[in-house]
């Protein structure tokens, strides 16, 4: 089995900064595209970053230039640096990630439980 593990959320005042973690583990061949998604209260959940085995990125309008996605592909961990935080930046974050496990050939979506970030004006 495969699982996602975000951390890093919390209560942040409007302009600060967090950075989120999210860990990948269990039988792993492989991971292609990881992504942070989140969800506000009554609102859908949304696309926040994405970023591809080789590093490529790409963000949702609300987040580019003050957001930045990166991953270790050693450890399995996508990150997502946050900074000039909004309060319309409070929701719950969660990854995803495209995961090849140990012994299969398919590409299959893995997400998080997630973890709150909460922008305090």
């Amino acid at each position: 089995q495969v699982q996602l593990v975000e951390s890093g959320g919390g209560l942040v005042q409007a302009g600060g900064s967090l950075r989120l973690s999210c860990a990948a583990s269990g039988s792993i061949a492989s991971i292609n595209a990881m992504r942070w998604y989140r969800q506000a209260p009554g609102k859908q959940r949304g696309l926040v970053a994405t970023i591809t085995s080789d590093g490529r990125t790409s963000y949702g309008d609300s987040v580019k230039g003050r957001f930045t996605i990166s991953r270790d592909n050693a450890k399995n961990t996508v990150y997502l640096q946050m900074n000039s935080l909004e309060p319309e930046d409070t929701a719950v974050y969660s990854c995803n990630a495209e995961v090849r496990r140990r012994g299969t050939w398919a590409f299959l979506d893995y997400r998080g439980q997630g973890t709150q970030v909460t922008v305090s004006s």
